[in-house]
């Protein structure tokens, strides 16, 4: 499981898996809008990585970001961690 501290929202955590084939699954975020939030997470479980981050970078809320901002941003961070060549090095 992955975890990702986010900035500028309400909530304070995303945990999220990806698997082989790169489909995001098992979102979960710790505080904000429980109901909201559960709702992006169902909304989200299955879907390809890319098409994740492409449908929900750049929504703003407060602090110029929001909690699906966040969430393509951990996305991101994801993929750049595992196509980094230390990465590749320890496969």
């Amino acid at each position: 499981m992955q975890t990702y501290m986010t900035r500028g929202t309400c909530s304070r955590q995303i945990l999220f898996d990806v698997t082989e084939n790169d489909t995001v699954t098992n979102v979960k975020f710790i505080g904000g809008c429980s109901g909201n939030l559960q709702a992006v997470a169902r909304l989200v479980d299955g879907k390809h990585i890319d098409e994740v981050i492409s449908t929900l970078k750049g929504i703003k809320c407060r602090s110029n970001t929001s909690c699906g901002d966040q969430l393509a941003i951990a996305l991101e961070n994801y993929k750049q961690k595992k196509n980094s060549p230390e990465t590749e090095k320890k496969k």
